[in-house]
């Protein structure tokens, strides 16, 4: 195999990339061109366009950056047309970007820990993506809702008890119960409604009589309450692992002289990631020192939050 094209793409490390099964037009002179992918650990993904290649090599056109992601990203896949793109990220959210005009169609955030991978099936509205937290989700998205997940992100700054019918309806799609849309707006649900709901307003009045469903029901809606009820608290940031965006339980020092969550650094060199995190420099040693005074520190910060409640 011969190298046709060597060219920088991001100011820190790449992570993964991809390129499109299917030609694209470039949008300027007609020409049709092969897409691809790249992410890294500067939060962005790249859309580039694939020159045609020859004996002489071949040429990346670069076409636009896709934001969104408040962390580096970690996979990112093309759709069989090539007409969407997924990414996964250390922010723990799933991404679905248009291609042509850069937009995000859905945002999903059910992972608890880091997304590692992502893909498309062919021919089909399934989505699969993998995560640190030992779970895969397989997704199957509604073609006619291309918005569900933006409407889901911009309710999140809204009060639950405001929340209008269609604001309960994207909730509904992004907890994977898009079978009760119909039923919910027919009974006029609408934020305040849906924090009242009952084992028994969904048996008498909703007439929901699926023991499974209306646990399964249920069980969204107290999680929903919990969220409402809880005072934001603001972690400070030399306590959240670079890696997980999560507050470490048990912190460690690399040989790169930055703290991380023992698993997730652990997790990465074992991944055979021989680069820093932080700097994409190679790490001299896998060795890792427990950090006890960060651990201190983390622990008394907690009994503080804990004693505001």
């Amino acid at each position: 195999m011969r190298c046709l094209c060597n060219e920088k793409a991001h100011d820190l490390g790449v992570t993964c990339c991809d390129i499109s099964s299917q030609p694209v037009s470039d949008g300027e002179h007609g020409f049709r061109y092969f897409q691809m992918a790249s992410c890294g650990q500067d939060n962005q993904i790249k859309l580039w366009l694939i020159l045609s290649a020859d004996f002489l090599g071949a040429e990346l056109k670069y076409k636009c950056t896709l934001n969104g992601h408040s962390a580096p990203v970690l996979a990112c896949a093309f759709s069989h047309d090539g007409q969407m793109l997924v990414s996964g990220s250390v922010d723990k959210c799933v991404i679905i970007h248009e291609t042509s005009t850069g937009n995000t169609l859905h945002t999903l955030s059910q992972h608890t820990r880091y997304v590692t991978t992502c893909a498309f099936a062919p021919d089909s509205p399934l989505l699969a993506t993998g995560s640190m937290d030992k779970t895969v989700n397989i997704w199957q998205f509604d073609l006619k809702q291309p918005c569900a997940g933006n409407i889901v992100e911009n309710t999140s700054k809204v009060a639950v008890e405001d929340w209008s019918e269609d604001d309960v309806a994207a909730w509904l799609y992004a907890q994977d119960l898009a079978d009760f849309v119909g039923l919910f707006k027919m009974n006029n649900i609408d934020g305040k409604e849906l924090l009242n709901l009952t084992k028994e307003s969904l048996i008498n009045e909703l007439k929901i009589e699926s023991l499974g469903l209306r646990r399964k029901v249920l069980q969204k809606i107290e999680e929903l309450r919990m969220k409402t009820i809880s005072v934001p608290i603001t972690v400070p940031d030399e306590f959240l692992c670079p890696i997980t965006r999560e507050l470490m339980k048990d912190p460690v020092i690399a040989a790169d002289g930055y703290s991380y969550e023992k698993e997730a650094i652990e997790n990465w060199i074992n991944s055979k990631r021989r680069s820093s995190p932080m700097t994409n420099l190679p790490l001299p040693s896998p060795m890792l020192t427990p950090n006890r005074t960060l651990k201190m520190a983390i622990s008394r910060w907690l009994e503080t939050q804990q004693q505001r409640v």
